[in-house]
């Protein structure tokens, strides 16, 4: 293996690293799977590869904006930081990962709606990258992004999803948040980053992340119950 290779490999996993592997992989699949009720094996991938686009946009703008915060904390297992990969290199790849998100949405089922409703999806997490982070309403990307999910695929299929699952995306998914920025809340306070979480500190933010969640599960049940209880 040439130089050549061993750096375009390198570079390859840092902006793989970048994305944020565990979270978009989630979403990804969580996607996918939710799409499948909806639209053929083709027509979910199709989906599926739109929200992957799009997750590259924030996963690779969060690490672009918070290069500087990560270098001074020396934060080593973000590719920024350890070189794995360039901002230089990285601007180009959220321009491209963009136009392939709006690309992918446009052509797939989503349709102009489903589209329109990913798009607020993306403009919600990205403006949660640039400031709303660092504010009280940190949650609200969250709430917006993750509640908008479902809506774009039912919107895609002429459909509109029940208030249970998008309520149920809301919860976890600002369960997660609060849940999240605790590997590094002393840091995130000490550097500005003054978010909900940040704000109401450890002890308080995991009480909240386990009422959302309890929240969460109890929607679930209570609709399983619900359901279930029509088909006898």
């Amino acid at each position: 293996m040439n130089i050549r290779e061993t750096w375009d490999r390198g570079r390859f996993i840092g902006l793989v690293e970048a994305t944020h592997c565990g979270p978009t992989v989630l979403v990804v699949a969580i996607t996918f799977l939710l799409s499948l009720t909806q639209f053929s094996i083709l027509g979910s991938l199709e989906v599926a590869a739109a929200i992957f686009a799009g997750q590259c946009v924030v996963g690779w703008s969060n690490d672009l904006i918070d290069y500087p915060l990560d270098a001074q904390a020396t934060r080593m297992n973000k590719p920024l930081v350890a070189g794995k990969v360039l901002p230089s290199q990285l601007k180009p790849a959220i321009a491209t990962a963009l136009v392939t998100a709006i690309v992918l949405s446009l052509a797939g089922p989503l349709g102009f709606k489903g589209s329109a409703i990913h798009a607020l999806g993306l403009l919600s997490a990205t403006a949660y990258n640039f400031r709303l982070k660092k504010t009280r309403l940190s949650v609200a990307p969250y709430v917006i992004s993750f509640g908008a999910l479902p809506w774009a695929i039912f919107l895609g299929a002429g459909k509109v999803p029940s208030v249970w699952l998008y309520l149920a995306f809301i919860l976890f998914a600002s369960a997660f948040h609060f849940l999240n920025v605790m590997k590094d809340l002393d840091w995130d306070i000490s550097q500005g980053i003054l978010g909900l979480p940040q704000l109401l500190g450890r002890k308080r933010s995991i009480t909240v992340a386990a009422v959302l969640l309890f929240c969460g599960v109890l929607v679930l049940i209570l609709t399983w119950r619900t359901m279930l209880g029509q088909h006898i």
